[in-house]
């Protein structure tokens, strides 16, 4: 047996195994196994998201971990990419996923910690203790037995192979083939000709103010000063205060990621400007899904990203004067002119033109003199409180962010507690550890870290 050490507790591997799709596809693969990735795909860089859940002790009993796995292997038969792995093209040397029913590694774990010891608050001294380091394959699970019976499901997967929105969808079918031994109910499509690029292309050299190439990406600059690494932190919002910030924005007219967006836009560009009096300005990126405006006549089945990262960049003074209700005109303003057909068929042309280079969203290239960047997700879909494996719904569920990045990330998504799951939020920030000091003092009445009180363990 293995052992993983954390802050104050241990977690120890008791099992590895690999598991395969129950059988064949339903669908025939291409007769070399291989699946391009798209271009979106491409605009993705070799990195694995985590997700996990929370489970109480109650409905936890010893015949866990055979239930999770036989149905793992029944929803691999749909979802056969998970089963698969990242390749190189021999010609081209891009990335793509060669459908080799490799298998899903699922370790199997014991926590010396309960449910209601952890810090949930900071995800590096909890959840990262119960997602799995990936060491093959495009997607791995961790199963974790807590002290106290609790149980822990973690995951993670390869960035370039899905979405978080094609991930909830593996995950519900997941949940509902290990609770009712369905069919899953979500049959995902892998129809990349649906993100073909136009014939013949065409150039939008607008793209070029919003992307790059990979080449063109700074150095990364080291950093000795702790409170600019970035660092992970987890809060929950009151229905009552989004829609507050809302109210401000402009009395409805924004949305309330956007109203959230600009309030938080605003602390980092206050914090900047008390501890940087050099930095001029500041960018917002807005993770963009395209399924709607791309896939019009099909079902949301497909699985892959189909994500663009737009964003806004203004001067820190004017982020710091201007009322909360114009910082959040400009960010409508930025997903107005993205959120379109055309956006997403003008990146799938340009990547096309600039194969087989890797590119990527400009704001992942902002150097430290440049200003404070980061990038919003709304994660409205993810459907923690029906993640449900036959023993409850899970007291809390998040998606992570492995260290090493380069630029924050902030994901906003419902609340397990079930009452409130309709207008409370939880709020996933990956920021420097000087910014989330500085928001947590500038407006506790907004970020409140989560605790066992609100989760109710």
């Amino acid at each position: 047996m293995t052992t993983s050490e954390a802050r104050g507790f241990h977690v120890t591997t008791t099992r590895k195994e690999i598991v395969a799709p129950a059988s064949a596809p339903l669908l025939p693969l291409p007769e070399n196994r291989i699946i391009s990735l798209s271009n979106l795909d491409l605009l993705l860089p070799p990195v694995d998201i985590n997700v996990c859940f929370f489970y109480k002790k109650a409905l936890y009993n010893n015949t866990t971990n055979d239930v999770l796995k036989t149905s793992l292997a029944k929803a691999l038969v749909s979802y056969y990419v998970l089963a698969g792995e990242v390749v190189a093209n021999p010609i081209t040397g891009e990335p793509e996923i060669l459908c080799s029913d490799a298998g899903v590694e699922v370790v199997e774990a014991a926590a010396d910690v309960e449910l209601r010891e952890l810090n949930l608050h900071d995800p590096y001294q909890s959840i990262a203790k119960f997602v799995p380091m990936k060491t093959h394959g495009v997607f791995a699970i961790q199963v974790t037995e807590l002290k106290c019976g609790s149980i822990a499901v973690g995951c993670s997967f390869d960035h370039r192979i899905a979405d978080a929105y094609s991930m909830n969808m593996f995950l519900l079918s997941w949940a509902e083939i290990s609770r009712s031994d369905v069919p899953t109910p979500y049959v995902p499509s892998f129809k990349r000709s649906l993100l073909n690029p136009r014939q013949p292309l065409i150039i939008d050299s607008s793209i070029d103010e919003t992307y790059m190439p990979v080449t063109s990406l700074p150095l990364p600059q080291e950093t000795t000063n702790p409170d600019n690494i970035l660092t992970s932190r987890i809060y929950y919002i009151k229905e009552d205060v989004v829609q507050e910030l809302q109210t401000l924005s402009g009395n409805g007219e924004r949305t309330k990621l956007e109203s959230f967006s600009a309030f938080l836009w605003k602390l980092v560009a206050k914090h900047a400007a008390k501890t940087d009096s050099k930095l001029l300005n500041s960018k917002l990126g807005i993770v963009v899904d395209g399924r709607k405006k791309l896939m019009e006549q099909e079902t949301n089945t497909y699985f892959g990203n189909v994500l663009s990262i737009p964003f806004c960049e203004q001067r820190i003074d004017d982020l710091i004067h201007k009322p909360l209700s114009l910082v959040a005109d400009e960010v409508h303003k930025v997903l107005e002119s993205s959120v379109t057909k055309d956006h997403f068929l003008n990146l799938i042309d340009w990547i096309e033109s600039r194969r087989p280079v890797p590119a990527l969203s400009r704001i992942y290239g902002t150097g430290s003199e440049d200003g404070p960047a980061f990038v919003v997700s709304s994660g409205k879909s993810f459907p923690v409180t029906r993640i449900d494996f036959g023993w409850g719904s899970p007291v809390f569920g998040s998606y992570h962010l492995p260290r090493g990045s380069r630029t924050g990330y902030v994901m906003t998504m419902p609340s397990p507690v079930v009452e409130n799951s309709m207008g409370d939020w939880i709020a996933y920030l990956h920021l420097a550890e000087g910014q989330l000091k500085f928001i947590e003092q500038e407006a506790p009445h907004v970020f409140k870290p989560i605790d066992n009180a609100y989760l109710k363990i």
